[in-house]
């Protein structure tokens, strides 16, 4: 036997299998089947860590995924440390290190608890307004300056890990008949009967045994068995019907269309995890008919102090005597409202625990269980209360109390070691919630239970509101068989059932103390009390989501489990008003905490987030080239030069591109091929510009815009024959060009017959670029004439280059003669070499992303989603032009003409000629005056901004209101150095006639 509260028998745990552990530094022992929280108890271990906010001593409250208070950290090695875990789900191996969270320098002893002596300065709302003020330095306040770095530094409770995560995470996909979510009694009925029907069941349950409640009840009996035993007969029967069953999986999400996810834990209970095995596992899940057995959670009492340590809930005592074996204390004092608690006494008082008292705080209780207790010789206090507890690290004793009405009248102290409450339970309609079921209001039972389902879904037992183990047993076989399509369930024979346990009570507890000197606590996870949501209201909120937010009860992890129903009725007696008038906060996945792995699964790393690298890359990294990170592609940035930093490289490439030849990598380049016998007219209707009548061998620049009838891509399109058209898109806009085309083509203009192909993979773009481009490229190009006259500006060719095939745009990106060499894939490398060789021997250089748009913002060539920011017109960008509004219609036609869209004082795009050598801020706002008072409008914005190596210095492009009709006059761009004068200009810097262009 382990640990000094373990009872010699009882229970669920393996004595012979004795497990060691460490916690908070300290050897201890339990047993094969324990969770931490009960092998901890069965030590007398109750001091678990410390509160969130006021850093007040915690212990356990309850046995499941409801705890609040005990939360650890359990680490395997560096990487392997895992913190916020509810030490009542973590299952005891061998060898387990955990560790207490929020205290310093320790649990017993912890310096953060001044907070609890400051907490008048840390009620509900205090970091919304506590140390807002005064300014002392200009624009900062003491919250900047002093208490948000001390405030941020204290948030949070456990500490992540600070290495990679090594662990493996499996995702899976399933289809079935029926989903079974809970595999308590209600559970384990609907899917027995799902599956003697023949449908597909998966059953699930967060605990590492499925029957739930069943587990605790060693007096019970179905059909003629003991409970447990019922419970492994029926999963063995489940098992040979071929149903899934899904211990330690966590029902934590319900979706549309009866998707539902599910977390599986596969190795956390393992003291070796065997090498490459997933630690979790994700099922998504797709059912006909999903039955919710989630259960219910019992309902704290809500009294000065009912946070101690030993503080419990009479449900979780109970299960931690009869499934652990374990005794959480030796003197108990039981308060409740409800009749569950009374078996919760007797059950201890069998097991050698000594009753100090059972006080009901309803007025006139009624049923089987206040009988027992007096038979038993138990001590019952009736229309009672507690007005506190006293003790430090652990409760020593409570203050009870005869009630009466509003306060409570003289109280004794009653010694105890362990203090239990029960307010009732609340159905947990998390789930259900969820799937966007609507909630009804029992007034009866003063509960929140399932209403209309909005899915293919019923809710059984607890989480329906049902009591007892034969209603539960029945109503779930009843929702498994209509799940399956088979009829009625089947009725099951119950012993030691307590159909007729009821009662609860909302809200707090009358006590008649000062509410400023004493705390009662509604959420213990957030630390939220009574009067942070009276103070709430009085504040002004009055919507419950707003309280819940103010307050931040039921928020985080918690998701409402233990508080929500409290805290809810507290609001309503503040606001005069009823449960069903306050309404219900919305219940948000996950239902528990899911690690971020499990979502992740195997996309992590390069699966996560790809690295796409063009064809030409390694030669780009063997010329020295430095990379940037654009949407997923790796792109060479620059190539430097011995001794030459970014700017000084950029410099060299642009007067080199300019001055002979530049060549540049432009694979990323998204390429759709658009074929059909109405290509051209698709392209019409989705361009601005005119297609139909554009000759094959011809380019045009195509703008393309959304409904709203903004800018949304742009980029050059090749005509290669009557009924074939090979279009260019931006890098990044690649994906949402070709989904924008398979859209409008399937939904809009499906007459059509058009075929989109994505082939930005399939060709590799080589642009070379330079006044002598065509000496460059002519020698290696074999059936295309290069002249000016046969071949020229906006032009593509078809034909060999190095022996290859070849689509060989005249185009230019950069203002000077270029060509865009596209080449097959696999032949991208030694095409560039050859081109590289001619380039370098003529004096010319390869240049990168950098210079490219250095060049491109000299000739005042726009990128989209640079130059434009989603509300951006083609007249904005002076390319008003481009728009062919005698064509019948277009995407975006119909918006152009709204008001806005053409009212005066639109940003339009200028240039900026600097003063000076700065470089603006891209993204910097414009001001008419240096110095623009207090609450002035920006003007404008910088959209691009470099040094120019051709012009001697700096140039922007920007957007600003009546642009073109300031030219010449003068603006400021405020920077941190002061404000930069500007002069508004045409934005093109570099031969605005065109003519290198052309040449």
């Amino acid at each position: 036997m382990t640990g000094e509260h373990r009872l010699a028998r009882g229970g669920r745990v393996d004595r012979a299998r004795p497990l060691r552990f460490t916690f908070d530094g300290h050897a201890y022992e339990g047993c094969q089947g324990d969770t931490l929280a009960s092998a901890l108890l069965a030590n007398g271990v109750h001091l678990v860590g410390r509160s969130f906010k006021y850093h007040r001593p915690r212990g356990f409250l309850a046995a499941g995924a409801e705890e609040p208070n005990a939360l650890c950290t359990v680490a395997r090695d560096r990487a392997r440390t895992e913190p916020n875990l509810r030490m009542t789900q973590v299952e005891l191996y061998e060898g387990l290190v955990a560790s207490s969270q929020n205290s310093w320098p320790a649990r017993g002893f912890d310096l953060g608890a001044v907070n609890d002596l400051l907490s008048p300065l840390l009620g509900a709302g205090f970091y919304y307004k506590t140390f807002m003020g005064p300014r002392f330095v200009k624009g900062t306040t003491l919250w900047a300056k002093l208490f948000e770095p001390v405030i941020r530094r204290a948030a949070g409770l456990g500490v992540p890990p600070k290495e990679a995560d090594p662990d493996h995470y499996a995702n899976r996909f399933a289809h079935c008949d029926v989903l079974v979510v809970g595999g308590g009694a209600a559970g384990l009925a609907a899917a027995l009967a799902a599956a003697r029907a023949g449908a597909r069941t998966i059953l699930c349950d967060e605990g590492a045994e499925m029957g739930g409640a069943l587990l605790c009840e060693p007096d019970a009996t179905v059909d003629g068995m003991p409970a447990a035993a019922w419970v492994a007969a029926t999963l063995a029967e489940l098992a040979r019907r071929g149903a899934t069953l899904l211990p330690r999986t966590q029902g934590f999400g319900y979706y549309n269309h009866n998707f539902v996810a599910l977390a599986q834990r596969l190795t956390d209970h393992l003291p070796h995890v065997p090498a490459g095995a997933p630690r979790e596992r994700l099922w998504q899940v797709r059912a006909k008919r999903v039955v919710l057995a989630t259960g219910a959670a019992e309902r704290p009492l809500v009294f000065p102090d009912n946070d101690r340590p030993g503080v419990m809930l009479a449900d979780a005592a109970r299960a931690y005597l009869q499934r652990y074996g374990v005794k959480p204390g030796t003197q108990a004092l039981v308060v409740t409202a409800h009749d569950a608690a009374y078996r919760t006494a007797l059950a201890l008082a069998r097991a050698g625990v000594k009753i100090a008292r059972i006080v009901d705080t309803r007025p006139r209780p009624a049923g089987p269980g206040l009988e027992a207790a007096r038979a038993a010789g138990l001590p019952v206090t009736v229309g009672g209360t507690v007005v506190g507890t006293t003790g430090s690290l652990r409760v020593s004793g409570a203050m009870v109390a005869q009630a009466s009405g509003t306060g409570a009248t003289d109280f004794e102290t009653v010694p105890c070691d362990l203090l239990l409450m029960s307010g009732g339970f609340t159905p947990a309609v998390h789930l259900f919630s969820q799937s966007r079921g609507k909630l009804r209001f029992d007034a009866e039972t003063q509960r929140y239970l399932p209403g209309d389902p909005a899915q293919a879904q019923a809710s059984v037992g607890a989480c329906a509101g049902s009591w007892g183990l034969a209603a539960a047993l029945d109503e779930g076989s009843a929702a498994g068989a209509a799940a399956a399509g088979s009829g009625a369930g089947r009725s099951h024979a119950v012993t030691g059932d307590h159909a007729g346990e009821g009662g609860g009570i909302l809200g707090a507890l009358p006590h008649g103390r000062d509410p400023a000197r004493v705390k009662a606590f509604v959420d213990f996870q957030n630390d939220v009390t009574a009067k942070d949501i009276k103070l709430a209201v009085r504040e002004g909120f009055r919507s419950i989501e707003h309280v819940k937010r103010y307050t931040t009860t039921g928020m985080a992890t918690d998701q409402g489990k233990t508080s929500n129903m409290n805290s809810l009725a507290i609001a309503a007696g503040a606001l005069g008003r009823t449960l069903p008038e306050v309404g219900l906060t919305t219940f948000r996945q996950p239902y528990t905490p899911v690690t971020f792995g499990t979502f992740a699964g195997a996309a992590r790393d390069d699966l996560f987030d790809p690295v796409r690298r063009t064809p030409i890359h390694d030669l780009a990294a063997a010329q020295g080239a430095r990379f940037e990170d654009v949407g997923q592609w790796k792109r060479a940035w620059y190539f430097p030069e011995a001794g030459e930093d970014l700017h000084a490289a950029v410099a060299r490439e642009v007067r080199a591109t300019r001055a002979v030849a530049g060549i540049f990598d432009a694979s990323t380049l998204g390429k759709i091929e658009v074929v059909g016998p109405d290509a051209a007219e698709f392209l019409n209707r989705l361009y601005t510009n005119a297609w139909t009548k554009l000759a094959p061998g011809r380019c045009r620049y195509g703008l393309m815009l959304d409904e709203p009838g903004f800018v949304m891509d742009d980029g050059v399109v090749g005509r290669l024959g009557p009924d074939r058209f090979h279009v260019t898109t931006t890098t990044g806009g690649a994906p949402r060009v070709l989904n924008h085309m398979e859209d409008y083509l399937q939904t809009e203009f499906p007459e059509l017959k058009v075929w989109l192909t994505s082939v930005t993979e399939q060709w590799a773009v080589i642009a070379v670029q330079g006044p002598r481009a065509r000496d460059i490229v002519a020698p290696l190009v074999e059936g295309i004439d290069l002249s000016a006259q046969a071949f020229p500006h906006m032009a593509i060719r078809e034909g060999r280059i190095c022996g290859v095939p070849t689509r060989l745009f005249r185009v230019s990106f950069t203002g000077e003669l270029g060509f865009e060499v596209n080449v097959p894939a696999d032949y991208a490398a030694a095409v560039w070499q050859a081109l590289w060789e001619r380039t370098a021997a003529l004096g010319g250089t390869a240049y990168g992303t950098e210079a490219m748009h250095v060049m491109r913002a000299e000739k005042g060539y726009v990128i989209v989603g640079q130059e434009t920011d989603g509300t951006t017109t083609p007249d904005d960008l002076g390319l008003g032009g481009m728009v062919a509004m005698s064509k019948p219609d277009f995407v975006g036609k119909r918006s152009l003409a709204r008001p806005d869209l053409v009212a005066p004082g639109r940003k339009q795009l200028v240039g900026l000629a600097i003063e000076g050598r700065t470089v603006l801020e891209e993204g910097a706002q414009i001001t008419p005056t240096a110095d623009p008072p207090v609450g002035t409008h920006a003007i404008g914005h910088v959209t691009s901004a470099y040094w120019s190596p051709t012009a001697g210095t700096p140039i922007a492009l920007a957007l600003v209101e009546n642009g073109r009709a300031r030219t010449g006059e003068t603006v400021f761009v405020p920077m941190p150095g002061g404000a930069i004068a500007a002069r508004v200009v045409g934005p093109v810097f570099h031969d605005p006639e065109g003519k290198r262009l052309n040449g």
